[in-house]
């Protein structure tokens, strides 16, 4: 049984997916149940998992797809890492839409692509080999799309195409670089880092360089990034699954399967190319901040703002340090939890205040407490203030950074420290400090909205204050780099 529990995680949002997809507009209440429903198993079945891995198990179980073709499943550390974020955050997301989008025409279908794009992140998230990895991550390009298009208006239609134009693209040169590597060494498990020593070091640098692009786009790295912020259009559930829980985590994710299960320390050490990748992604990260700014859209600034934030990520698994790739191990975690509660409160003041841009903003903080306390840490949390989780991911960022003798990163981080703190704090400022319109219309009495957010903003206090603790996103980062990539 223990062989099967990959297969029973990923069904638990791949059966509500396939039923939702056939329910009518007024079968609401099973459609919810069915989402809310699988989202609470999986947590329940993460739970036990992430009690086994830490004792030192893990669950491997394949499937034929074709002759010499296996679908290869694997539980592993790093694995409940970026499933248990996506668990948790899609049971709130769903709370959250199930609200959001109350009797609004196309129920059926929002719901059904949601629990697939969740469905192929998990799948992204235990894949065991490259090829798997590889179906999973098309499925989750192929699952997310109609969600950009969800409103089918012009904006949302055009956004879409751009989405693919972007996707397809980086997808074909995903498989070239796949092809023309596991030709040289064979079928690559992630269990088993392949033998690299027959390919020339020039053909890996151009491989290395492909696999980069080929996920990269995901991550939102420059300039591949230019499909994220047009993704805005989208209704603000999507948006929360676009930045904090599936795509650009997906991005971020293969990164970090290709830098140490692929190749390995060791490998990307002795070619040189981890250093210009940590540029790049220093690059991305201050480059979005200055685009974060020049935005008077709540939702285009929070874009930028991920733009820059997930290369945190790539930044550290790039550096190979002890602390840096803790930091940006942990930094997935604190990511998600930061930025989707942010994009939780921009979609409580567009639907509960009518409000999308940032002048918008003046003397809500008043009249809806709760979205802005929650928008404010989320705020605060990005801006690496503690006690918040930010704080502890630019620490371990730093000090990672001179430990692989790159004190410039230490400039990098404090430049976008600068800039997080130029583009939100006016934002607060307008929250706590303006004077609302007397004829502004506002509240926040929606359970249902309000209670995600508070819950991501609790989560993201107490993944930093509980950061020395063993079951925090920090404590599970540190045993995944001890047990697995720098022993």
């Amino acid at each position: 049984m223990t062989g099967l529990l990959p297969i029973f995680i990923l069904l638990t949002s791949l059966v509500p997916a396939a039923i939702t997809f056939f329910l009518r507009q007024e079968s609401y209440r099973l459609r919810n149940a069915l989402n809310l429903g699988g989202a609470v198993v999986k947590g329940a079945l993460i739970v036990a998992m992430l009690v086994a891995v830490a004792g030192g198990a893990s669950f491997e179980t394949a499937i034929p797809l074709a002759p010499g073709l296996v679908l290869l499943l694997r539980i592993d550390a790093l694995a409940l890492l970026f499933v248990s974020l996506s668990a948790t955050l899609w049971l709130l997301t769903t709370i959250y839409a199930i609200s959001y989008l109350g009797e609004k025409p196309e129920q059926s279908r929002f719901f059904g692509f949601f629990s697939l794009c969740v469905f192929a992140t998990t799948g992204i998230a235990l894949s065991g080999s490259l090829i798997s990895f590889f179906i999973f991550f098309e499925l989750l390009t192929l699952s997310t799309w109609p969600l950009v298009a969800h409103k089918q208006d012009a904006a949302s239609l055009r956004a879409a195409r751009g989405y693919l134009l972007y996707a397809l693209p980086c997808s074909t040169i995903l498989l070239v670089a796949i092809v023309w590597l596991e030709s040289a060494t064979g079928p690559i498990l992630f269990t088993d880092p392949p033998d690299l020593s027959g390919v020339d070091p020039a053909s890996l640098r151009v491989i290395f360089a492909l696999f980069i692009v080929g996920v990269g786009m995901k991550a939102a790295i420059i300039p591949l990034h230019g499909w994220l912020p047009a993704a805005m259009v989208a209704p603000a559930p999507v948006s929360a699954l676009l930045h904090a829980v599936a795509v650009v985590k997906a991005g971020a994710f293969g990164v970090i399967r290709v830098i140490y299960d692929v190749f390995g320390i060791e490998r990307v050490a002795e070619l040189g190319v981890g250093t210009p990748l940590a540029a790049l992604a220093s690059f991305t990260i201050i480059w979005g901040s200055l685009r974060a700014l020049q935005q008077t859209e709540i939702k285009k600034r929070l874009a930028y703002s991920t733009v820059s934030q997930v290369s945190y990520i790539i930044l550290g698994v790039a550096l190979a340090s002890p602390f840096a790739v803790i930091g940006g191990l942990a930094h997935l975690v604190h990511q998600g939890l930061m930025k989707i509660t942010l994009f939780f409160c921009a979609g409580i003041y567009d639907e509960r205040a009518g409000v999308r841009s940032i002048e918008g903003l003046d003397g809500l903080g008043r009249r809806m407490p709760w979205t802005s306390t929650c928008f404010s840490i989320g705020a605060l949390g990005m801006i690496g203030l503690p006690p918040i989780a930010g704080f502890v991911s630019k620490i371990y960022l730093g000090i990672g950074g001179l430990q692989a003798e790159a004190p410039w990163v230490l400039a990098v981080l404090g430049a976008s420290t600068l800039l997080n703190a130029a583009y939100f704090v006016p934002l607060l400022y307008r929250l706590w400090f303006r004077e609302i319109a007397p004829d502004a219309e506002a509240d926040e009495r929606a359970p249902a909205l309000v209670g995600p957010a508070v819950a991501a903003a609790l989560a993201a206090v107490l993944a930093g204050m509980l950061a020395a603790s063993d079951i925090s996103p920090l404590g599970w980062a540190t045993l995944i780099s001890e047990r697995d990539y720098l022993e």
